[in-house]
């Protein structure tokens, strides 16, 4: 089977290679039931591979369109709480939950040509009007957590973050390298 997401080693250098969705460890484990591999990592499966790693540093590539909010908080945690040096790479996309994990890096670094996308957290959800309403209220404080991913790292104001989650109608905003690195999203751009 291929695999999108991995993990390789190299002396006191650990890769890890999220290149598919983030999901939930339930979905992982009903595909590895059914013999495929979408290519898909969550927070349980990034645990279990980094938890008795003695690396220096961990260098994580990312090409994620992004998925579970809190999947993404778990990596972001389990990466950043990881005694060795994290560095995140952009390789591509890192959208939405794969944007949190690229600020789990203490060096954060964007391909010339790749692009960040930061929103507010999303749901489908379905239920009377009161269920609703709290819904929105639970959607309106899983955005504030991961808000604060990027509130530890960037160089603007918390408002201005906001703003940018929220984005123009709502869909948040795209970021290229460039903007990223004056932002505080981003450390560098490689070349």
């Amino acid at each position: 089977m291929k695999k999108y997401y991995s993990m390789e080693t190299n002396g006191r250098t650990a890769d890890v290679y999220i290149f598919g969705d983030i999901v939930d460890a339930a979905n992982i484990g009903f595909d590895e039931w059914a013999g495929v591999d979408f290519g898909d990592v969550s927070g349980l499966s990034i645990a279990n591979e980094i938890k008795n790693l003695d690396v220096d540093t961990i260098n994580v590539h990312i090409n994620s369109c992004g998925g579970y909010t809190s999947e993404g908080l778990a990596i972001y945690n389990t990466l950043k709480n990881h005694p060795a040096k994290v560095v995140t790479y952009c390789d591509g996309f890192a959208c939405s939950a794969a944007s949190v994990v690229f600020m789990a890096g203490d060096e954060r670094i964007m391909g010339a040509a790749s692009a960040l996308m930061i929103h507010n957290a999303w749901t489908q959800t379905e239920g009377n009007a009161a269920q609703m309403r709290q819904q929105a209220d639970v959607l309106e404080k899983i955005s504030q957590a991961a808000g604060n991913a990027y509130a530890e790292k960037v160089s603007i104001s918390r408002e201005e973050l906001d703003a940018l989650l929220d984005g123009d109608n709502h869909e948040g905003t795209w970021i290229l390298p460039g903007e990223a690195v004056q932002m505080g999203f981003a450390t560098s751009v490689s070349s």
